[in-house]
Parts: structure tokens; C-alpha cells; sequence
């Protein structure tokens, strides 16, 4: 298998306190929580789209959050339903071991090793798994899903990456039902591919053998239309949800971390532009930095062209700062989590207006947690 560099920053941890991280953690869990409060499945019921409606009480593989540490705490910048970033390539440690992936620190929320946590995300029932993506061999995150498919085969599983196309639905002959990657019929999928809701023509057969409950899929499009997607950050700041489904120390605990968000379409038009600058705006329905823009760098044509109803406009936060290379770097927290259980933590540091790793000295960094 080939695999690329290292994209570790700096083998120096950066210093996280303990309350900000006990604030994050509690906070994933408590969203875990309300992800199955009935009361909440119901009053989303007409915004899920159709592949949302199965029910799974199946945790996500490697959810993660993504938060801001700031001087009031620390601030949620998204939900992300496959999140990727704990492979670094062939690295050696300071005992000369070699280490692949991101260096964990010593506390009692990640017991075990990180190789273990990882196989343990993966049901025993699933022999044979696709690790799906679009256009997989082109990705910038392929080596860590070699290094997942590594992994999985040790453990004695077959696994394929696969891009959507390669994969077939056969629903003709009763004994033959299932999704099929050549003669191989899949237990699982590990579904790195954006598109959740399996609306693409690729994700099809996908779609198909999945809402026949023929292949298990996870992250489902369950997971993301009740976490992931951006409209429910909107959804947890109308009252009355949160009230229907969680204590008020829950609910002050999701307000005080979630920034104050809104669709574009619940907001007066003319009252956003003038305050634009306090805001950043994201497409709903997509990870990462792809599409957000900064209102304080937006032109007038480019705010009219944003499409309402698939926009969200949250408040502006901040990145914190922290100096690696005798230079200034933005920095964020990750939660990789599999429901209530803690996978792993990660940082993150950049220059430049939204995430990246373009820029020299960019890339993942371990932390510290202190206190």
C-alpha cells in the first residue's frame, strides 16, 4: 500500500485545560443524547428526507466535533458525521516506535490504545466492508483509508475502497439479494462520501440495498439528518425543541457552546447584510471549509447569489492562536466520538480566513490536556 507523508505539525502538544474539554465532551454527549429523544425524532419528522426515516440506535463511526477555544469557553463550529484526520503516515515516536497514528494523551476518558478504539467502531457481524468515497483514489484523506482497510484486514475482515460506481445492487433473485462489489456481498459500508442522504446518481444502488436493509451503512443518513446536518444548529436555537426533549441545564449547556445560527430564510434579508461582519456563512448540507465565507470579505453580488434556503448564517468566532515554528497558527479542538465513547482528540492549525492545510507548518497536532 502506498501512503503519503506525515501531515503532523509539530511533536510538541499544545496545552488544553481540562474544563474546556470536560465542556466538549459533555457537550457530544449530551447531543448523543438527544439524537434519541423520541420527542425530538418527532418534531423533526417532516424536515427528514426519505433514507433518513429508518430508525438505527447503531453510533456513529468516528463522529467529530469541531470547537473554537475561547475566554468564555469553548464554541462549536460543526458536526462532522465521518471525520478523518488521525492517520499521519510512517512517524516514529520519541522511543523510536513507529506510530501511524496521532499520538494520544494518557487520561482515564481513552483507555486502551488508539488501534484498538478504532477496531472496536466496526461491528463484528461486518466481514465484508467497502470504504466508500467519491472518486476515492483521488482524496486527500485516501492513505487514512488505507490504513483503515489495514486495519480491518488484520482483524481477518475483507475490505475494498471503493468509489460509489463500482459498487451493484441485485434485488432480482430472492438468495442472491444484497449490494455487491464483484462476487463479494458487503456486510457494511464505512461511507466517507458527503453525499449522506444517497441523493446522487452515483450512491444509488447504495440507496437501494440500504432502504432494503440489505447492507448497513454508517455513518447513516439518519445520523447526519438529526446531528450533522447545519439546519439542526438553526433548530436548536427556535424555542421550544430543545424544551420538549432535555433538562434546562442541557438546554444552557448546547446554547452556551453552540454559537447563535440561523437559515438564511429565518432572517430578515437586509438586517444580515448590515450586520454581516459578526457573521460566517455555510452551505447546510456540507463539511468542512468547502463554501463558507466570511461576512466581513463578502461583496453585495455574493451575498444576493447565496441560495436561502441551504445557507445557515452562524456567529463569528474567533479561532484561538497558538505559536509553533516561532510563528502565529489558528488552532481548533476535535472529539472524534463513537456515541458516548471517547475515540480520540485531535488539534488543528492553519493560516489563512477558514481551515486548511495548505500552508507550511499547517496539519494536525496532539494535545495536552491539563488540570
Amino acid at each position: 500500500m502506498l501512503f503519503v507523508s506525515p501531515t503532523l505539525a509539530s511533536d510538541r502538544p499544545v496545552p488544553v485545560s481540562r474544563s474546556d474539554f470536560e465542556q466538549m465532551f459533555k457537550f457530544s454527549n449530551t447531543i448523543y443524547k438527544l439524537k434519541h429523544q423520541e420527542a425530538y425524532a418527532r418534531l423533526l419528522d417532516n424536515k427528514l428526507p426519505v433514507t433518513a426515516k429508518p430508525r438505527s440506535d447503531t453510533p456513529g463511526i468516528l463522529m467529530g466535533f469541531d470547537f473554537h477555544l475561547t475566554d468564555d469557553g469553548p464554541k462549536l463550529i460543526e458536526i462532522n458525521n465521518n471525520a478523518g484526520g488521525l492517520y499521519i503516515g510512517p512517524h516514529t515516536n520519541a522511543d523510536g516506535e513507529n506510530q501511524p497514528w496521532l499520538p494520544q494523551p494518557d487520561m482515564g476518558e481513552l483507555p486502551g490504545d488508539i488501534e484498538t478504539r478504532l477496531l472496536d467502531m466496526f461491528p463484528k457481524a461486518w466481514k465484508n466492508i467497502a470504504i466508500v468515497d467519491e472518486d476515492i483514489e483521488s482524496q486527500f484523506m485516501f492513505p487514512e483509508m488505507q490504513a483503515y482497510a489495514a486495519l480491518l484486514e488484520r482483524d481477518d475482515r475483507n475490505v475494498f475502497l471503493l468509489s460509489p460506481e463500482a459498487l451493484q445492487w441485485r434485488g432480482d433473485q430472492p438468495n442472491e439479494r444484497g449490494l455487491y462489489f464483484n462476487q463479494h456481498r458487503l456486510d457494511g459500508i464505512y461511507n466517507r462520501h458527503t453525499d449522506f442522504y444517497l441523493d446522487s446518481a452515483a450512491m444509488q444502488d447504495i440507496k437501494k440495498a440500504y432502504m432494503a436493509g440489505f447492507v448497513q451503512l454508517n455513518p447513516h443518513p439518519r445520523s447526519y439528518a438529526l446531528l450533522g446536518d447545519k439546519a439542526r444548529m438553526a433548530d436548536w436555537w427556535h424555542e421550544g425543541l430543545l424544551e420538549s426533549c432535555l433538562s434546562a441545564s442541557e438546554i444552557h449547556l448546547i446554547r452556551q457552546i453552540v454559537p447563535e445560527i440561523h437559515l438564511m430564510n429565518e432572517y430578515d434579508d437586509e438586517k444580515a447584510w448590515k450586520e454581516r461582519k459578526n457573521w460566517v456563512f455555510k452551505p447546510s448540507a456540507r463539511h468542512g471549509g468547502k463554501g463558507v465565507l466570511l461576512g466581513k470579505a463578502m461583496s453585495r453580488k455574493r451575498f444576493d447569489a447565496l441560495d436561502r434556503t441551504d445557507t445557515v448564517m452562524q456567529k463569528f468566532v474567533p479561532a484561538s492562536v497558538v505559536m509553533l515554528h516561532d510563528k502565529p497558527f489558528k488552532f481548533d479542538v476535535r472529539l472524534f466520538t463513537q456515541g458516548e465513547k471517547l475515540i480520540a482528540v485531535a488539534g488543528r492549525v492553519w493560516q489563512g480566513q477558514v481551515t486548511n492545510f495548505r500552508t507550511e507548518g499547517s496539519g494536525w497536532v496532539t494535545l495536552e490536556i491539563q488540570g
